[in-house]
């Protein structure tokens, strides 16, 4: 380890928006599209979660 190895720039751990994806290697690139499509799938079952509990409530109160 060289005293330089600080100077490099830092690659993120978690992906930003419109972040710079040029200093990523192929397979980090995988990883980021594998946790984003994991996050869409975790968004999807929570938007689920509230229109099925939507729909509950607007059956309970049909007349």
């Amino acid at each position: 380890m060289s005293i330089f190895d600080d100077d490099r720039p830092q690659k993120p751990s978690v992906h930003e928006i419109g972040s710079d994806l040029s200093l990523l290697s192929v397979d980090e690139l995988k990883n980021r599209i594998a946790l984003l499509q994991s996050e869409i799938a975790r968004l999807e079952e929570e938007i689920a979660t509230k229109a099925s509990g939507r729909k509950a409530a607007e059956n309970l109160f049909r007349f």
